[in-house]
């Protein structure tokens, strides 16, 4: 049996023992007892640092010795007295000093203790070990041999108290592979890791969903063959300096479902083809991926990058030196991560001069602002030349950006292209359309009369040049989930004549409100009321993920699925089948447009009725898990809660408590004075403390506050003074009930403070 010990292995025979007593050592336990030295046949070992002689050379003076050490206790297998061992099957003693981070690896158990095949003592040393190397991963496109890198200085980190290390897991030959019940006392660590790559910085930064490439836009919005060549002619011109526009920025604008991204798209793809693309970003501002005005430049950046290896190597640099660039503002990232590595190109500039950059839908871009002051950007770096590209922008007309466009800045550096609702595409309309149904019809093989060319003309006449409304109609005729495309086509046939007779001709933009109306009817009620409470919590940002809404509505993997799969025409389920991975990818943002607007959408709209009748039902969830839950670790729900695999029950009610909340402070949604008068009864310093941990979500005080009936407010939610130092602070309830929220400004944080001095004082004042 294999003893533990922390001294040797074996105890050599006593006719080779030195005669002299034991080396004493006065920095050492006294209850540590230590063999006598060996005789001088044996290759010296320094006792102080038993490490490889490739590491401390015998010549090598031992390092110096202090305080601080590390103390194991380690197994080691017995071994009969008589045997001769080399120095290097001898076990290290305590180790007296700290030792670097690049050294520990090889001082794994398996490496010193494990028993080693019989050899003499004259055997070759074991191969010296590697240096360290760059941790990061190669870029795509470099060497994959590891980059030799000198050790960066240390980070010192130490503790005075013990540290008692849990049995790790066996997942390598890492310092304590196979230890266990060990303490660490007065632990120094010397830390040798190196930042990461600039570049993986940047990409961790940027919006690669948006790219023009992107496997989350595939197959993306582009322009069928044959249709549109005049205006992919007009901005591949421009683009290579053929065209009469000399000016630096186009900019297309057209109302929504036009086409202007799939005009964008064959225009990047074009020139991508031709080495003529620096970068490309499709905005969606129904895609949460794609719509962060702060890593617009950061992406393109990238794509740069990618594209041209000396302003790689330089940009790497810079972000090394200053990772926090990535998080500036706008006009300081453009600065730093373009205009400046752009500067220092020299002669390689060449190889982006006059490159193209499109912007595709800059409207549905995050925030009015923020689009603004991208275009002001980009027009000040034309006008003083800081950038050589040329930059192609598309969006809807809206007013701050035509505001913006028509500026003494910006006009003079820019030309323009309207994209207009026009019936002279009609044509390519039918061409779409005849191609489309062809597929159709040869995947289920359909006779080729189907369908008669008087369909086609009535689709392209109720059309009118609007293509989301054909796309969407073809996608809908393509369902899988229905009867088949003769049955769909059918529908599609009588709402288009029904239709036509309400809003008259060329409306489509109208018409497209009724074909939307027409895809949530025919989805079962039971049905239908999921999809929209799903569409509700999409529209809101804090829930994003499917793997959020899933868990709030405590739907089960294949519920969400199933939902989703009923208004398949308008938008895609992407990620697999694995809910943590999921996606929702909407193929338009005109339909959260039409779903969320009450003009349109009537009914159907997930604001007005929908939204406070889910609001009540949480409110009385909440109200019932409250007086039957005794803590965080014993959460009782209602019987009629059902819990899926996989949604974790604390996980449930962080996530149920979150969409409350903000239900209550949505804008435009007061609350009716019984539903108030039962939340002024909720166990607000309960509620939190049913809270394993944040749940990450921040709640506007003063919305939730206006949407109270006034005689109510006090009671919920109200601000005061607190402490010597008059602090204002927000608190929910009032008397016993009551409890101050952790809160930043005039926001509360979903968070469990009841550990913070039980929740009743903060800033030394009791509620």
């Amino acid at each position: 049996m294999p003893q533990h010990t922390s001294r040797s292995l074996a105890q050599p025979s006593r006719e080779f023992l030195h005669s002299s007593p034991p080396t004493q050592f006065p920095d050492r336990d006294p209850a540590i007892k230590l063999d006598p030295p060996l005789p001088r046949p044996f290759p010296p070992a320094p006792i102080l640092h038993p490490l490889p002689a490739c590491i401390f050379p015998t010549s090598a003076p031992a390092p110096p010795i202090e305080n601080s050490f590390i103390s194991t206790s380690l197994s080691a297998p017995s071994l009969p007295t008589n045997t001769l061992l080399p120095t290097s099957m001898f076990p290290p003693p305590p180790l007296l000093h700290p030792l670097p981070a690049c050294i520990l690896p090889m001082l794994s158990p398996t490496t010193l203790f494990s028993t080693l095949p019989s050899r003499s003592h004259d055997s070759p040393s074991p191969p010296i070990p590697p240096l360290p190397t760059d941790p990061t991963q190669p870029r795509a496109g470099s060497s994959s041999m590891p980059r030799v890198v000198s050790p960066p200085m240390p980070r010192i980190v130490s503790s005075s108290m013990p540290h008692v290390v849990p049995t790790p897991p066996d997942s390598g030959h890492g310092i304590f592979h196979g230890a266990h019940h060990f303490i660490l006392n007065n632990a120094r660590f010397n830390d040798f890791s190196v930042a990461g790559s600039g570049l993986n910085e940047l990409f961790r930064n940027s919006m690669p969903d948006a790219f023009h490439d992107s496997s989350s836009r595939d197959p993306p919005p582009r322009c069928h063959l044959g249709t549109r060549k005049d205006y992919i002619g007009k901005i591949t011109s421009w683009a290579h300096g053929y065209s009469d526009r000399k000016e630096p920025i186009l900019w297309m604008r057209g109302p929504f479902g036009i086409g202007k991204s799939a005009i964008a798209q064959s225009c990047a793809e074009v020139l991508d083809g031709e080495n003529r693309l620096a970068a490309a970003l499709f905005f969606s501002r129904s895609n949460t991926d794609r719509d962060d005005p702060r890593r617009v430049f950061t992406s393109i950046a990238y794509q740069i990058a990618a594209k041209c290896q000396s302003f790689s190597d330089i940009i790497d640099t810079i972000i090394r030196k200053d990772p926090a660039l990535v998080t500036k503002t706008l006009a300081k990232q453009f600065e730093e991560l373009l205009v400046r590595p752009l500067r220092r190109l020299g002669s390689a500039r060449r190889e982006i001069e006059g490159l193209v950059v499109i912007i595709d839908g800059l409207d549905e871009c995050r925030g009015t602002v923020e689009q603004s002051a991208i275009l002001n950007i980009i027009a000040t770096s034309t006008r003083k030349r800081t950038t050589p590209f040329r930059w192609f922008i598309t969006s809807r007309p809206e007013e701050h950006i035509i505001r913006t466009m028509n500026s003494d800045d910006v006009v003079s550096v820019s030309s323009r292209i309207k994209l207009p609702v026009s019936r002279h595409i009609d044509h390519e309309i039918l061409i779409y359309l005849t191609d489309e149904f062809k597929k159709i019809r040869t995947n289920h093989r359909l006779p080729d009369s189907w369908p008669s060319e008087g369909v086609l003309a009535l689709l392209v006449e109720r059309g009118a040049g609007l293509w989301i409304y054909v796309s969407t109609i073809i996608r809908f005729v393509n369902d899988e989930n229905s009867y088949g495309p003769e049955d769909q086509l059918r529908i599609v046939i009588k709402f288009a004549r029904d239709v036509s007779s309400i809003v008259g001709p060329n409306k489509p933009l109208a018409e497209m409100d009724f074909f939307y109306t027409l895809i949530m009817r025919r989805i079962p009620s039971n049905i239908r009321t999921t999809v929209r409470k799903i569409l509700l919590l999409y529209s809101i940002p804090a829930f994003d993920r499917p793997i959020r809404i899933s868990t709030a509505l405590c739907l089960s993997t294949e519920q969400f699925r199933r939902s989703c799969i009923s208004i398949r025409s308008v938008m895609e389920l992407q990620g697999g089948t694995d809910i943590r991975s999921m996606r929702l990818y909407f193929y338009h943002a005109s339909f959260l447009e039409f779903m969320t607007d009450s003009e349109r959408s009537k009914e159907l709209c997930v604001y007005g009725s929908l939204l406070v009748e889910h609001r009540g039902g949480l409110l009385n969830w909440l109200h019932e898990v409250c007086s039957r839950s005794t803590d965080s670790l014993h959460l009782v729900y209602p019987s009629d809660t059902v819990v899926h695999e996989g949604i974790q029950r604390h996980d449930h009610y962080a996530q149920v408590l979150s969409l409350f909340w903000i239900l209550c402070a949505m804008p435009k949604h007061p609350f009716d004075f019984p539903t108030a008068m039962s939340l002024t009864k909720l166990p607000f310093r309960k509620m939190l403390k049913l809270l394993v941990s944040s749940s990450g979500t921040d709640i506007d005080c003063i919305q939730l506050r206006n949407n109270l009936p006034t005689a109510l407010r006090e009671k919920i939610i109200r601000q005061g003074e607190f402490g010597w130092t008059r602090t204002r602070l927000w608190t929910l309830g009032y008397g016993e009930n009551g409890i101050v929220p952790e809160q930043t400004g005039n926001n509360f944080l979903l968070v469990n403070n009841q550990d913070w001095d039980d929740g009743r004082r903060l800033y030394g004042a009791d509620v």
